[in-house]
């Protein structure tokens, strides 16, 4: 896996922000967002585009969904979380070996349990991971097969045994057989013997404990034509070849490479006389990779047409998803395109971009499900400007009229919360005598993804969607007073962070250090100031925003990973029309500045087509009504339910209209317990109004038909935002403690204070009296801080949850907490409780091992 020297997490000092070196070419300091359809796209604007064809008339096999593995993406059982790993459906997991020393968490066996839960394939053990060391620390191999011995006895007795595959080896030509990669014949023969010998005996340790034992290897860190043409004859004389075929990828140039790279090995496997083997790409990507969906759309539409598996490379932290998760429940807008990927259905389709096998050009992968009467176009990468889609060979059942729809989802940071990726156009086109259509895209931002789907017109035109103004200023173009530019991550250094326009501002420490924007906003309203920043001060920060030398307000900054590692804060804005001087300058603390968006604020419902949701069962799609969104109807009886992915920007209750029309009764579902009930229409289309409490980020709304009922499902339609009426807070200070729990003050406390030496003992608790109206599912959010770490490690940052038992009236459940930078820092977590009618006691404790600080608990029925 890769490793490396972790950025320095000290306080801020003026040459404290780490920085690369390498130079790029810069955006421009303002992009409006894209507007797409075929009305906006002049014909001499048209023709100078270049194209990505799709040709749903060749397909190329089964959609695979093989690139939206994770190594290390899980890190203990429930982080991230459930709502955030089911929908992407993981083949794969690469995780370190049961009880290994490498890292504090991404433990084999404590993740498998929510790695099966939610729907996963494989789980890839990382053997030498049970070693402290990076490289791995090399005691002989005696050392190494009494530690091999454990572990596979281990998993042996495990039910479930048959889930795990196992990697003897990880990046041999880099750890342990170092001469693997030297350019001298000896001391490459030297080493290869030794590997040889090596990957023999541990081959037969493992199957002589489970004689089915699937292998993987040989795990270099690239793929090495010399080695692997030698090893893989010797493993075929010797009875001990790979069950599945690994190598790393994570240099920009394999999205040039790769396809090459792969035929290779096949050829080499026919030329060995060896069956095809799975291939596993188990790491991919560089840290300027991932988190946009830009660069990662690239690289999933490379590895999905070649159908091998692949797994995000570990950069970072554990438990996010390798990047891709903002906290445990929130998705970031990279998420949002492996939330696409997985929704691909049926077969892939033929796609020519406009330049094959380039690094950072515009990329895609497209599928057709004529069962769902469905195409859908993934696309991006490298491209500003405009594009234009062009579909080949709709099929005929598709009808003489199609309606298109077109998304975006754009880089949000690391650890910027996403909402649902915005609809940018909705049309209806006329399909050519030749089976195609055309669909022009304007204004492609080159760190976005971009997702088109074609479904059969039906009677009702769908609705233009509602697409607010908004524009990108660069905080390197901006007036800049006390600090230093500072040039990021980009092909030429990969390693180095994501960053808009190559470049940040960052040493903004002086008293007078501010980096004021010029803005032109068309119309006077409300607008939305997101910022994009980085925030290792080990607290949170502050700057003093003002418009046109006007009243000043504050905006915080939660801490991050690193000066580099994005993540968002927003403020809200009343403009007049015209040009604008909006200041951030310095308050408490320190952060880096990489860019604001400036977006006019909206109340627009989001829209979820039932059609796009996550299916069981065999429902029936039908056209003829195809609602607000164009996309069709889903119609379900009692053998199958519809999973929406719906986001909520916070906590609360917001009201859910659910087009739909149902002969019997239907209903929604959160966590898995019932929230409403769709009455009987008769059979006719009607709205049904509700309140649902939905919690920061992505949450599961799960349709089904009750008994004999058939319901049809139109479009699931959000309220942009929610109250908190009916929400009670309980503070901990006021709570009962026991033990060694202490009250102690922070002024970033929801109260000024919480309750921090919980657990670490049985009798340490934490306990709150909860008053409840009537009995059922409730939602209590732990409002909570947490930033232990495991040693300063030489690469990754180690960080470690925290795990609380919480009993609600004597039923116990465990719950862990992510780590989130600081003390001083407080994340909301949600855990669904059942309440009895009246006072309930809830007790939060850890006999083993200290809890998280507890600022507050807020508890809220499933409706209101």
């Amino acid at each position: 896996m890769p490793r490396t020297s972790a950025l320095p997490r000290t306080s801020a000092l003026p040459d404290k922000p780490r920085r690369t070196r390498r130079l790029v070419g810069l955006v421009g300091a303002a992009a409006v967002s894209a507007l797409v359809g075929s009305f906006l796209a002049s014909p001499a604007a048209e023709a100078a585009a270049p194209q990505l064809k799709v040709d749903l008339g060749t397909t190329t096999g089964a959609v695979m969904h093989g690139a939206n593995g994770a190594l290390y993406g899980l890190s203990d059982d429930g982080v991230p979380g459930d709502s955030v790993v089911a929908p992407l459906h993981l083949r794969t997991i690469a995780t370190k070996a049961p009880d290994g020393a490498q890292h504090p968490n991404g433990d084999a066996l404590v993740v498998q349990s929510q790695f099966a839960r939610t729907g996963g394939g494989d789980n890839l053990i990382y053997m030498q991971d049970v070693y402290a060391n990076w490289p791995y620390e090399n005691n002989g191999l005696s050392d190494y097969l009494a530690k091999v011995d454990t572990m596979v006895r281990k998993v042996a007795a495990r039910p479930d045994a048959s889930a795990f595959v196992w990697v003897p080896f990880n990046e041999p030509d880099g750890n342990w057989y170092t001469g693997l990669g030297s350019s001298d014949a000896t001391t490459y023969a030297k080493a290869l013997s030794s590997f040889e010998s090596d990957w023999a005996t541990v081959y037969a340790k493992i199957r002589s404990i489970i004689p089915n034992a699937r292998i993987a290897g040989p795990n270099e860190t690239h793929y090495d034509s010399r080695l692997m043409g030698d090893f893989y004859p010797w493993a075929k004389a010797h009875h001990v070849l790979p069950d599945i075929t690994t190598w790393h990828e994570l240099d920009p140039g394999s999205l040039a490479h790769f396809e090459s790279t792969l035929a290779a090995y096949r050829t080499l496997e026919t030329k060995t006389g060896i069956s095809p083997r799975p291939v596993n790409i188990n790491e991919y990507a560089d840290r300027r990779d991932l988190s946009v969906p830009g660069q990662m759309v690239q690289w999933m539409s490379m590895f999905e047409r070649n159908k091998v598996d692949a797994d995000l490379a570990y950069w970072d932290i554990a438990g996010n998803l390798d990047d891709n998760v903002a906290q445990t429940n929130i998705p970031n807008g990279n998420w949002w395109l492996m939330r696409w990927y997985a929704g691909l259905s049926g077969k892939t389709a033929k796609v020519t971009p406009p330049q094959a096998n380039t690094t950072d050009t515009l990329q895609g992968i497209a599928s057709l499900d004529t069962g769902r009467k469905q195409a859908q176009v993934l696309l991006g990468g490298g491209t500003s400007g405009a594009a234009d889609t062009v579909i080949q060979h709709i099929p005929s059942s598709f009808g003489r009229k199609v309606d298109v729809s077109v998304e975006r989802t754009a880089w949000s940071g690391y650890e910027g919360g996403a909402p649902a990726p915005r609809v940018l156009a909705r049309s209806t086109y006329k399909v050519a005598a030749d089976g195609s259509i055309t669909v022009p895209l304007t204004g492609l931002d080159p760190m976005s993804a971009y997702r088109v789907t074609v479904n059969p017109a039906g009677k009702d035109a769908p609705a233009p969607p509602s697409v607010p103004w908004s524009a990108s200023y660069e905080a390197e173009n901006a007036a800049i007073t006390g600090g230093t530019v500072y040039t990021q991550g980009s092909v030429s250094n990969a390693y180095g962070y994501a960053t808009s326009g190559t470049k940040d501002v960052g040493s903004l420490n002086q008293p007078t250090s501010k980096v004021a924007f010029t803005v032109d906003v068309p119309t006077t309203g409300t607008y939305d100031l997101d910022v994009f920043y980085g925030n290792q001060s080990g607290a949170p920060a502050t700057q003093t925003l003002t418009v046109d030398g006007g009243a000043a307000q504050t905006v915080t900054y939660g801490p991050t990973l690193n000066w580099t590692y994005r993540a968002t804060a927003r403020a809200s804005l009343s403009l007049t029309a015209g040009s604008h001087t909006i200041a951030l300058a310095k308050g408490t603390n320190e952060v880096t500045l990489d860019k604001v968006d400036l977006t006019a604020a909206s109340t627009a419902d989001t829209l979820y087509p039932a059609t796009y949701t996550d299916v069981t069962g065999t429902p029936g799609y039908g056209y003829s009504v195809s609602g607000i969104t164009g996309a069709g109807a889903l119609t379900l009886d009692r053998a199958d339910s519809a999973t929406f992915d719906v986001y909520a920007p916070t906590d609360g209750y917001y009201t859910v209209r659910t087009d739909y029309a149902a002969n019997g009764i239907g209903t929604l579902s959160l966590d898995g317990a019932t929230a409403v009930k769709l009455a009987s229409t008769g059979g006719k289309a009607t709205t049904r109004t509700s309140r649902l409490y939905l919690s920061a980020g992505n949450n599961r709304v799960t349709a089904a038909a009750s008994g004999s009922a058939t319901l049809t499902l139109r479009d699931l339609r959000v309220a942009a935002s929610a109250d908190t009426t009916g929400v009670t807070a309980y503070q901990a200070e006021d709570a009962t403690l026991a033990g060694t729990a202490v009250v102690t003050s922070d002024t970033w406390a929801s109260g000024g204070k919480y309750v921090g030496y919980i657990g670490n003992g049985a009798d340490n608790t934490l306990t709150f009296k909860v008053s409840a109206a009537s009995a059922g599912r409730y939602v209590m959010n732990v409002r909570y801080a947490n930033n232990q770490v495991a040693g300063s490690g030489n690469y990754n940052t180690n960080v470690v949850s925290r795990a609380a038992r919480i009993s609600v009236n004597g039923t116990d459940r465990t719950v862990m907490f992510r780590n989130n930078y600081s003390w001083n820092n407080y994340w909301e977590l949600p855990v669904p409780v059942t309440l009895s009618a009246g006072t309930n006691t809830v007790t939060l404790a850890n006999p083993t091992a200290y809890a998280p600080n507890v600022d507050r608990i807020t508890v809220a029925p499933l409706t209101r």
